[in-house]
């Protein structure tokens, strides 16, 4: 490869790394106003979390949702906030995949959470970070709802315990 294709190409990778990086970061997007401020709203099929900010404006991230059969929709509240947290497979992860171990230590690269988790009420459920970015946006898991590391660590000190979520398809 010549220099000059070497370079070519280098630059093109930043360019797509900026673009990406670009793409993770919370919007500010102009929203109907069914929800009051400071609600979530994760819309499965958009594979996108609202943060709802009131005066018709919310706060958007893209995230990764339960893969088919694994959906699920309606109103909970954050029951829990937990930075670094370690993870136990639920028992239905745990059936499909016998070979992880029963605790992930937070902090792993192999623990699924990422940098932060939000559990929801009601469930084994929870919002969390990943630490398989390319993940996000698609059908991906048992129901969590998976975001970024940044976008996480982002929604997470702009919620408290009890913020309604609000899961649509």
């Amino acid at each position: 490869m010549s220099l000059r294709m070497a370079v070519a190409a280098a630059t093109l990778g930043a360019g797509l790394l900026a673009a990406n990086t670009a793409q993770a970061r919370p919007e500010m997007v102009g929203v109907n106003g069914e929800y009051s401020a400071g609600t979530i709203v994760v819309k499965t099929g958009e594979r996108r979390l609202y943060l709802m900010l009131g005066e018709g404006r919310a706060v958007r991230y893209p995230v990764g949702v339960g893969k088919y059969g694994k959906q699920w929709a309606g109103t909970t509240r954050i029951s829990g906030k937990y930075r670094n947290p370690a993870w136990s497979p639920p028992a239905e992860v745990k059936r499909d995949k016998p070979q992880l171990p029963d605790v992930i230590p937070g902090g792993s690269p192999r623990n699924p959470m990422g940098v932060a988790a939000m559990t929801l009420a009601g469930g084994e459920y929870a919002i969390h970070g990943t630490n398989m970015p390319g993940s996000v946006g698609g059908f991906v898991s048992y129901g969590c709802i998976r975001m970024l590391n940044p976008d996480i660590s982002d929604l997470y000190e702009r919620v408290s315990i009890g913020t309604t979520v609000v899961v649509t398809r």
